[in-house]
C-alpha cells in the first residue's frame, strides 16, 4: 500500500498484490484445519455462478510498477496469521477473566 501511495504520477492501479502460487480452496481449508488442530469438517457446496476457476493472480504490474512481490509462503503466512489471532483471543480472555 505504501509503495502504491508513493508510485509515479499518473499511476493509480488497480494492482493485484496476491500470491501467484496457485492452490485450491480445498488445499487451503485442509492446511488451516491442520495448522489449527481443528476438528472442523469440510462441507462441499455448489460454486457461486461467478466463482473464478483459477485462483492465480497476475502480479506483473506490481512487480513492474511497485517493485513488489510476496516473500512469505502460504504455510508461513498462515502460521503467523493463526498465531496473531490466538494472541488476540488469549488477551481478550485474560481481560475478561480480570473483570
Amino acid at each position: 500500500m505504501y509503495r502504491l501511495m508513493n508510485s509515479r504520477d499518473g499511476f493509480t492501479g488497480p494492482v493485484n498484490i496476491g500470491n501467484p502460487c496457485e492452490f485450491t480452496m480445498l488445499d487451503l481449508a485442509e492446511k488451516i484445519i491442520d495448522l489449527t488442530g481443528s476438528s472442523s469438517k469440510l462441507r462441499f457446496m455448489a460454486l457461486p455462478q461467478d466463482d473464478p476457476l483459477q485462483r492465480k493472480p497476475c502480479i506483473e504490474l506490481a512487480k513492474r510498477e511497485l517493485d513488489w512481490e510476496p516473500h512469505v509462503g502460504i504455510d508461513d503466512g498462515l502460521t503467523k496469521t493463526i498465531r496473531y489471532f490466538e494472541n488476540i483471543l488469549n488477551y481478550d480472555k485474560q481481560v475478561f477473566e480480570r473483570a
